[in-house]
């Protein structure tokens, strides 16, 4: 598979971060995107990996929405053998949410007291618990567990397993880890067996909540989803049949301004709001079912 790197042209560092995050909301526009600070100007750059030929006029068309301004973007080819999401998250420092440690197997030092820890390495996958959707859902475990044992769990868009993975590292109880993508799929397989969780995680290719799996194992008293506000006011419904009476729900990938649409559409599922935690620009929502 033939990939782009898209260069913008010099931005400030809050442009350059608010694209970033500008396309990670988008479905499908790019493998990677980050923000680089050139050291000799001081200015920053934002760059994303693509599939080719590489779609300029999307992210230019993003750029003038999230930016109010036009952005040249420049293309060069990269090496379609190299793994670039894995490449361009090479070297993230260990990130600490929630009583968790998550970190890379690049990382030497020894895991801090108190936490749990999680391996998890870059992948063709989203979530390696450094976005701000992750580390607020890895809080709301946290939070969560402090008042109660969920006993029947689902985590739906899984990306690496790093959530479904906390849930079994806490619980040492299985945990269903759904998702839409069979790279999702295998990675998280993957980084079950590396956590030592391999018989906990049921990892399986599925779109919603009707795989036969799913069905048959719930109700459940505790489901987590962190994807897109969309998605997740489309799945509402599916999820409030899914619950149990009393459940928790975790949902996140949500901006502040999408947080209260994805709030009603729960509400209108017979779920109330118990805690919203904020970092940065990105809400994770905590609902109970009545």
């Amino acid at each position: 598979m033939a990939v782009d790197q898209i260069s913008s042209e010099p931005l400030s560092k809050d442009q350059a971060y608010a694209l970033v995050d500008a396309v990670m909301e988008q479905d499908d526009l790019a493998l990677t995107a980050s923000a680089h600070e050139d050291e000799a100007t001081g200015l920053w750059v934002f760059e994303a990996g693509c599939d080719s030929p590489a779609p300029l006029a999307s992210f230019s068309e993003l750029a003038q929405q999230t930016l109010g301004i036009a952005v040249q973007f420049s293309v060069a080819p990269l090496d379609p053998e190299i793994n670039w999401v894995a490449r361009s998250l090479e070297g993230l420092a260990p990130v600490i949410a929630g009583g968790f440690y998550v970190y890379g197997s690049h990382e030497t030092a020894p895991v801090p007291a108190g936490l749990t820890p999680m391996k998890i390495d870059a992948a063709q996958a989203f979530g390696t618990g450094h976005h701000e959707t992750t580390t607020g859902c890895l809080e709301a475990i946290n939070i969560l567990l402090k008042r109660r044992r969920p006993r029947r769990m689902i985590d739906v868009g899984t990306g690496t397993g790093v959530l479904a993975i906390a849930l079994a590292k806490r619980t040492r109880t299985a945990v269903i880890a759904s998702d839409i993508d069979p790279i999702s799929v295998t990675t998280t397989r993957e980084n079950a067996e590396h956590n030592g969780v391999g018989k906990l995680i049921i990892a399986l290719e599925a779109t919603g909540l009707t795989h036969p799996v799913i069905m048959q194992n719930g109700p459940y008293d505790l489901i987590v989803a962190n994807i897109l506000a969309g998605p997740l006011m489309a799945l509402a419904p599916a999820v409030g049949q899914a619950a149990q009476k009393g459940a928790a729900i975790i949902l996140s990938g949500i901006l502040e301004h999408q947080a209260q649409g994805v709030i009603n559409a729960y509400m209108r599922q017979g779920m109330t709001l118990t805690q919203k935690l904020q970092r940065k620009e990105w809400t994770t929502l905590m609902l109970q079912m009545k």
